[in-house]
């Protein structure tokens, strides 16, 4: 399938459209191929409507918002004891910020092993089908990794965008938020260049820990992040979450206060149906210095509960952190730096089952 590039359109803005003109030459072909007809957006006024005032619901669907009724991912079972990912993925050095593909195929993590650009790179592990052991990790580049810190990487529903925190030059503040894109995605070595999200939703000071949520029931993409710090904050790390707007860009960011307290609220996970929140956190009545708590709400209209500590199953008396959650809810991966790992924080994985 030939690509169609979007011109006229340039930032975050354009990467966002350029995203959106793919996914509409992507279900066209679907059509064509099931002996339908083409999306209701015309394939031949793409570049038009990109350069012209561009919706969020736009961004989402050719053919509007995507909403719709998710899956329901009902009740699960309890925590399994966690396993360590093994010396395929974790090294001598320091591994963590894990983060699943949407297909769960490949592990996006940082690590500041020898080698890399900078002191922590992004790297990825692939493997053949989910129940298979991951092969060896790859950097991901200069494209995509600096001089400087990479951190928290985070992939949207379809796979084609990757969002994570940078300390490289000519940002807006000290980590700002970033986003790169791809169209094929079964390359992990594909990403274009990263885009500052810019200095509305990135501030003077640090923003990291990017979570992207697209509600299939509002069709409303949400990007919860971290600031330390921030004026109005409640102390250290808090939770933020911004909204994509009108223009293709987010906005400057919410706090969510019933997540975040004086002390350090970083690292989410968000279940797909965004009923269910993750987040490493060193507040009171914990196990170790920081540990995975968890959050839940009964639709996405309404607010958090308060968080509660997953418990000794998962968390240890040392660090647990940096959760991600399989597209299902069934497989949660973390970094710890308990005794018996590999290097300094190793990557370990629990899984849980859907109960009927």
């Amino acid at each position: 399938m030939a690509r169609r590039m979007v011109s006229g359109v340039r930032g975050e803005r354009g990467v966002l459209v350029q995203a959106w003109a793919d996914r509409c030459e992507t279900l066209a072909t679907s059509a064509r191929s099931a002996g339908g007809g083409t999306p209701t957006v015309a394939l031949s006024g793409i570049v038009a409507v990109a350069a012209a005032a561009l919706t969020a619901a736009a961004l989402v669907s050719c053919t509007g918002p995507a909403r719709g009724t998710p899956p329901d991912l009902g009740r699960f079972s309890a925590w399994s004891t966690p396993s360590s990912l093994g010396p395929t993925i974790n090294s001598a050095a320091n591994d963590q910020h894990p983060a699943l593909s949407p297909d769960g195929l490949s592990l996006y993590f940082v690590s500041d092993r020898p080698g890399g650009s900078g002191g922590f790179d992004i790297y990825a592990a692939r493997r053949a089908t989910r129940d298979a052991p991951w092969g060896a990790p790859r950097n991901l580049g200069p494209t995509v990794n600096s001089s400087g810190l990479e951190f928290s990487p985070t992939l949207s529903r379809d796979g084609k965008r990757l969002y994570f925190a940078s300390t490289r030059p000519s940002g807006c503040g000290g980590e700002d938020l970033y986003v790169s894109t791809r169209t094929n995605t079964s390359d992990d070595l594909a990403w274009g260049s990263p885009v500052n999200l810019g200095c509305t939703i990135n501030t003077a000071v640090d923003e990291d820990g990017p979570t992207l949520f697209e509600d299939a029931r509002t069709g409303r993409t949400s990007l919860y992040f971290t600031s330390r710090d921030r004026p109005g904050g409640l102390g250290d790390w808090d939770i933020y979450v911004a909204t994509l707007g009108p223009t293709g860009t987010f906005g400057h960011g919410t706090l969510v206060p019933e997540l975040s307290g004086p002390e350090r609220d970083t690292r989410t996970a968000l279940r797909s149906d965004g009923l269910e929140m993750l987040l490493a956190s060193n507040r009171p009545g914990g196990l170790g210095g920081v540990d995975i708590w968890v959050s839940r709400r009964p639709s996405t209209r309404e607010a958090w509960s308060v968080p509660i500590d997953l418990g000794p199953t998962i968390n240890s008396s040392s660090n647990d952190g940096a959760p991600t959650l399989s597209t299902d809810g069934t497989t949660l991966i973390f970094y710890s730096d308990r005794p018996g790992g590999v290097g300094g924080t190793d990557l370990y994985v629990s899984t849980r089952r859907r109960l009927p």
